[in-house]
Formats: C-alpha cells, structure tokens, sequence
C-alpha cells in the first residue's frame, strides 16, 4: 500500500489547497518566506484541477482540510488552539473542525447501533435525537436508556472511516520514506517512526471498546481531583463502533462569552486546565492527549468536564521524571541541570560537550524568561528547543511527542481563555511537588523498596539461578586456562552470596 501511487495523493493534497484558496492564507498565516511561498504556488498551480473542491460555503482553510479528510482534519484541531501561531482569525475559523463537521444521517447511526448491539434501536433507547456533534471520526447522539430513562450520549464512528485514515497514513508514510531517503540529514527526526507512532494513536481511536476503557482508567485516576470530572461508561452499551456514556451538560470551554454570562470565572479555568493536564501526566503517567475545546465542557458548579478519550497518552516513570526535571530546570532557569538530565537520560550523544549544550539552553530559555507574560509560549520554547537539540545529534523521542504536542494544545486552551497567563507560574507548584515526591529520600525508599519485591519474586528460583551462574564462569575460567580463576570464581560466589541476602532480606521485609 506505501508504493509510488502515493504519491497521488500527496498532489491531490497540495492542490486542493491551492483549489480552494487556502495555500495562500495558510502560507500567510505560517509567515512563511517568500522564496517558499512562490516555490509552494509554482508547484501547485499546474495540478489545481485536481484538487477537492471543498464546501464552497466553508472558509478556505477549513474547506481544504474537510475536503481532504480525517488525518488533516485532525491537523486542523491542534491549530485551532494556537492561536499565537496562525492569528487569531484562522484559529477561530478551524475550531469549526472540533465538533461541527457534516454529519451522517441518523438511519445509518440507528443501523450501525443495532449491528453492534444486537438489538433494535427501540428496545435499547427510548428517544434517540440527530446528531448533537459530529468530529472527523465519530458523531455523537443524545438518547435516553429504556431501562434507566438515564440520558446518555452515544458515540458512533463513522461509516469508512477505518479504511480513510488507511489511505492517509499510506501516504503519511510514503511522504516520510521519501524525506528519509532525499535528505539523509533527517533520519535522525525519525519521521517513519513519528508516523508508525501516529498510526498506532489513531488504530486506538478507531476502536472504541479501548476508548471505553482508557475511560474507566481515567476516572479511577482522576477520582479525588478538586474541579474535574468524567462521565460514566455504560459498558453494557458499548462495542468496537459504538459506545454509550452519561450525558455531560456544560457549556463549551470554547465559548468564552457564555461562559462570562454564567459567571464563571476565565482565568481560574485556564489556570485549572493546564494543572490538571500537568498533574495528570507527571503524577499518573496518562493524560488525556486531545484535550482541545471541542471534548472540554465547564459543568453549572465550575467542574471541567472533559470527554473523547480516544486519544490517551501513556509515559512510564523515569520518563516522567526526566521530563519534570527538564521543566523544573527551565522554571529555575538551571540551564547547567536541564542539560545534564538530556546526556543521563541518553537524549543528547554522550561524545557532545555538555557544558557548551548548557549554554545553548541558555540561550533558549533566557529570551523566553525576558517577555511579558502574554508572550511567554511553549510552544516557542519547543520550537527553539527543537533548533539547538538538533544542532546537537538529539534523535527524536516518539515516546515523547504525544506529551509534547498535547502541551502545547493544553497552552493554547487556557491562553483562550486568559491571554495574559504566564505558564510558568501556573505550571510551577505542580512541577515541584512531583519533583520532591518524586525524586527526594521518600522516593529514593520507594524505588529501593519496588526493587525489593521484584526480587523476592525470585527467591526460590534464586539457588538454581546462582549454580547455572557459577557452572557457567567455571567452564568460561577453565577453557580460557586462566590462571587466577579461584579468584574469579571467589568473586563471582561472592556477588551470589551477596544478591541471596537482598533478596531475603526484602522477603523478610515484605
């Protein structure tokens, strides 16, 4: 499927833009230089023809990502928050992609629920209404259960839709097989690795059980934190296309002016979202990875309630400290120990000067430091971040672009919603508790602790494993003829010796 005949579709794309009038404003709207901007129309123009015409009554750029499909639309979801990056007016214009696509009729909704519930529709709800909001991969129904009378809200994907994204991560692929392959220089980026990690993201959402269960997991994590909420899966509801949850009645996160009419208050939101993102990813190690304001409401009492859990990212442990680190460094502008924490964690070549890597730091950080509070961005900072760790060799972590992208659509969402937050002050109290639970003596105590149980588990495998160990060196010693090999063996019984005791030890303890 990755063969040349993508390459169709990566023309189709440029001139669908260039069809429907969004190459220029994207162009615009991205600053981009003129040299770029006459290459990208020049190579366009020939094959407009081609391209999608698009809902003509749609902006532009919305009219082209619509028209080209799920994949770019959900390109157009993450800009929609970032408003400091293509202007205020083509942000506002994309969120249109959030939650107000074009739907499918509510005949095959209807037909879709029965195939996978196997039941008929009217002896599962009693009232099932149009389609209240409709995204790139699935739509969404308010009903209310026969049984219960409980009003619920029923996700259902879209007819195709697995065998759309297919085609648009075919060409995903073979446009990153081909950047590889003409520019040598960007095989360190890993972008076949950036899409396979991608495609495994969007494998995930196109299956709604897991999203049920990604779900359940979230509110067990999330269960005690003040101002959040969830709604409630009702799993005997729910399948591979379809799934059922509690209603959630709120206002849009991204209605700024409703929200002032209720009374609420915009900037305890925009402080609450970016914390409860932090906590969520340092203390839990899973977040919720689409957290635009197309699946963020704000409930009567002030609660946010967040929902479409299709999209969940997962980082283990050390990874989590590592990351706290790096952002705990830059808050105290420890340019010396963020660049230490990149050579332990292996991200930067172990052959590169660490000390010329923290003046590099430096120089990324301080001017950010130095701005007025409404200038402050993530996502500048990534992007310099992003020129000096390829300056020096840094390869990109897929296990890390998930949080990275999420943060800075996180900052775009409570920047809508305070313009003059500054995300270092809002992000610090929640950085610094996880560093000091994290890394301190009570952590230290806790990992030896975990060490501990993991080798008890072995306990009574451990005499069958030293003898293996100590037959093994014998032979080793002997065959080499190597002289000092009562020594060798003495050190090698006393490492056995020595790992038996730990291992009793954490029994004793346990």
């Amino acid at each position: 499927m990755r063969g040349p005949h993508n390459i169709w579709r990566l023309i189709r794309t440029g001139a669908t833009f260039e069809r429907t009038g969004a190459m220029g404003v994207v162009l615009d709207a991205f600053e981009t230089p003129a040299p770029l901007r006459v290459a990208a129309r020049v190579l366009a123009w020939p094959f407009k023809w081609l391209g999608e015409k698009g809902d003509p009554s749609m902006p532009p750029a919305v009219r082209a990502l619509s028209a080209l499909g799920p994949a770019y639309i959900k390109f157009g979801q993450i800009l929609s928050t970032r408003p400091d990056v293509v202007g205020d007016e083509m942000a506002q214009e994309l969120r249109v992609l959030q939650d107000k696509l074009p739907a499918f009729s509510v005949e095959e909704a209807k037909e879709q629920v029965e195939q996978e519930l196997g039941l008929p529709i009217d002896e599962i709800f009693s009232t099932f209404s149009e389609p209240v909001a409709a995204a790139s991969i699935a739509q969404v129904h308010k009903a209310n259960l026969l049984e219960t009378g409980e009003t619920v809200a029923v996700k259902i994907l879209r007819p195709g839709i697995e065998r759309a994204f297919r085609k648009d991560i075919d060409a995903f692929y073979f446009a990153a097989g081909f950047i590889e392959f003409f520019s040598p220089a960007s095989r360190r980026l890993r972008p076949t690795d950036v899409i396979k990690h991608f495609e495994g993201v969007v494998n995930g959402e196109l299956d709604l059980r897991l999203e049920a269960s990604a779900a359940s997991e979230f509110a067990a994590n999330t269960a005690e934190d003040e101002g959040f909420q969830l709604p409630d899966i009702k799993w005997g509801y729910s399948g591979r296309r379809v799934m059922t949850m509690s209603w959630a009645e709120g206002l849009p996160l991204g209605d700024n002016d409703a929200l002032d009419n209720a009374g609420h208050d915009r900037v305890v939101l925009s402080e609450r979202v970016l914390q409860l993102f932090l906590n969520h990813a340092l203390r839990d190690g899973f977040f919720h990875a689409d957290m635009h304001q197309g699946n963020l409401k704000v409930a009567a009492n002030g609660n946010i309630i967040a929902y479409d859990f299709g999209i969940m990212g997962h980082i283990d442990e050390y990874t989590r400290r590592v990351y706290a680190e790096i952002l705990f460094g830059f808050i105290r502008r420890d340019y010396a120990r963020v660049a230490q924490v990149h050579f332990e964690a292996g991200y930067v070549p172990a052959h590169q000067d660490v000390d010329e890597f923290a003046r590099a730091l430096r120089a990324v950080g301080e001017p950010i430091f130095g701005m007025d509070a409404t200038r402050i961005s993530m996502g500048k900072l990534l992007s310099y971040l992003f020129e000096v760790t390829e300056r020096f060799g840094m390869e990109t972590r897929t296990e890390l672009i998930l949080l990275q992208r999420t943060m800075v659509v996180v900052e775009g969402v409570a920047r809508s919603l305070d313009p003059r937050m500054n995300i270092w002050t809002v992000a610090q109290p929640v950085v610094e508790d996880y560093i000091k639970g994290s890394i301190g003596p009570k952590a230290i105590l806790h990992d030896f602790a975990q060490t501990a149980r993991v080798l008890a588990r072995f306990g009574p495998r451990l005499p069958g494993l030293v003898e293996d160990a100590l037959i093994r060196q014998t032979q080793d010693i002997v065959e080499r003829k190597d002289r000092p090999w009562l020594g060798r063996l003495g050190w090698t019984t006393l490492g056995a010796a020595a790992a038996s005791g730990v291992i009793w030890l954490a029994l004793l303890v346990n």
